[in-house]
């Protein structure tokens, strides 16, 4: 729908347009407004260390990366922001993980109103859910599981910290991490672009990162379910596909990571746990070879799970599609679990990685041409943490030119919105009703 220009429009008429606009269209542009409203913030005076210049691009990158809970960054949050930028790039964090929807119905729940149907739907849509049937509920208890995760991840971390850190600062670094960590995001105020690499043999501090990342990317209607069955067998299919999945990813991240790199089982598993789109690193990942960097880039990919706090093509999708390729091996009707999968979802697997792909692939071409001193292993590596909202990254970020960052931060987008959810709400066409006759193609 076009926005005419020839006129001008009241307030109401302004807020009637956009109650008419499809839920994903308002979500991609509520996303958008925030991303925009972090870059300004960064910019202001109280936000920028004394002495530092923040450009506009660094800061709008910054504000794409925390509200995509990316991670990726162009300039060191500790040594270009003060705490006040600091707590921006965190609460940025916090309402790209929780979700634009979610954070706006927890604020009119906070303020005693009542949400109406339209925010119900918002937030369906939001966490991909079939129903809006008891959506408030679902958004309260969302609301209290991170605040618990978080609360947990700080008192861990401040152990950590403290022994480092005087008193008030060990605590914000720990404020900051935990919300980092749950919403499977890479950022960190340790200064120097060193991220976790002084914690690399700290087992504590690795454990409780990993904890937080998983438990962040397993998702809310998951870690719903087990707390209300505590029984795998008692499960539903979308919770055993994402758990079996993402056990099967986080081994076999680990056994490659450890036969590609010399690193001990604790680095292993720790960046097998960290590519799926936290992007926290205790080993330099420009110092790795380019086997353990396609291990990484494939983990990146797949990423978390559908409702969760990460980004990539999600478990569920990868799942359903080794399904079907096993169902076509062994002649067996589509199904995991003692449970049918429906055509229409592996259909909509099949779109959403054919469309991840061409993002890739066409974001890493543009990276190669505009920066054809680093080389394709690099690029690539960078655009698909960018895609799966990862945050990891071989070096190359701050270096980037304008252009490049400005691919990047595309891709960062829509890897938080969802290729799939991009290219549809734009298309609002009625399905027809004329069936053509039917022909076969030779495949393969």
């Amino acid at each position: 729908m076009a926005w005419p220009v020839s006129r001008r429009y009241t307030m109401k008429q302004v807020i009637s347009y956009f109650k008419r606009q499809p839920p994903g269209r308002l979500i991609a542009l509520g996303f958008a407004l925030v991303i925009l409203l972090g870059a300004g913030l960064l910019m202001l005076p109280v936000s920028v260390r004394p002495g530092v210049q923040v450009r506009f691009i660094d800061a709008l990158f910054t504000s794409t990366s925390a509200v995509c809970v990316t991670g990726l960054i162009a300039i060191d949050t500790a040594d270009h922001f003060t705490v006040f930028g600091q707590a921006v790039v965190a609460l940025l964090i916090q309402v790209g993980g929780l979700g634009v929807t979610s954070v706006g119905v927890g604020l009119i729940l906070a303020a005693g109103r009542r949400v109406g149907l339209r925010g119900r739907v918002l937030v369906q849509e939001a966490l991909n859910v079939d129903s809006a049937k008891g959506m408030v509920r679902l958004v309260r208890s969302i609301l209290l599981l991170t605040l618990c995760f978080e609360a947990v991840g700080v008192v861990l971390s401040f152990i950590v910290f403290s022994q480092d850190y005087p008193p008030l600062k060990a605590l914000w670094i720990s404020i900051f991490h935990s919300i980092a960590a749950f919403n499977n995001s890479g950022f960190d105020i340790l200064g120097g672009l060193r991220n976790l690499t002084p914690y690399q043999t700290d087992v504590l501090l690795n454990l409780t990162t990993c904890g937080l990342i998983i438990f962040g990317g397993l998702g809310f209607l998951v870690i719903l379910d087990i707390g209300k069955t505590r029984s795998f067998r008692k499960l539903s299919l979308h919770s055993k596909a994402v758990i079996s999945t993402t056990a099967v990813l986080l081994i076999a991240g680990t056994l490659l990571l450890k036969a590609t790199e010399d690193m001990s089982w604790l680095g292993a598993f720790f960046h097998s746990v960290s590519a799926r789109t936290a992007g926290f690193s205790t080993y330099p990942m420009g110092e790795l070879t380019n086997a353990g960097l396609f291990v990484l880039v494939i983990l990146m990919f797949i990423g978390a799970s559908p409702g969760s706090t990460g980004g990539g093509i999600k478990t569920t999708t990868f799942f359903v599609l080794m399904q079907q390729v096993r169902a076509i091996f062994s002649k067996r009707n589509l199904g995991a679990f003692r449970r049918s999968i429906s055509g229409k979802t592996v259909h909509k697997s099949f779109v959403i990685t054919l469309l991840s792909v061409l993002v890739v692939c066409l974001g890493t071409f543009l990276l190669c041409i505009l920066e054809p001193d680093c080389t394709f292993i690099q690029l690539l590596f960078e655009e698909v943490s960018a895609f799966g909202t990862v945050g990891l990254s071989t070096g190359i970020t701050p270096g980037l030119s304008v252009a490049s960052k400005m691919v990047v931060i595309l891709t960062m987008y829509t890897g938080r919105v969802g290729a799939f959810t991009l290219l549809s709400m734009w298309i609002n066409r009625p399905e027809s009703g004329a069936r053509y006759t039917e022909e076969s193609i030779t495949i393969g």
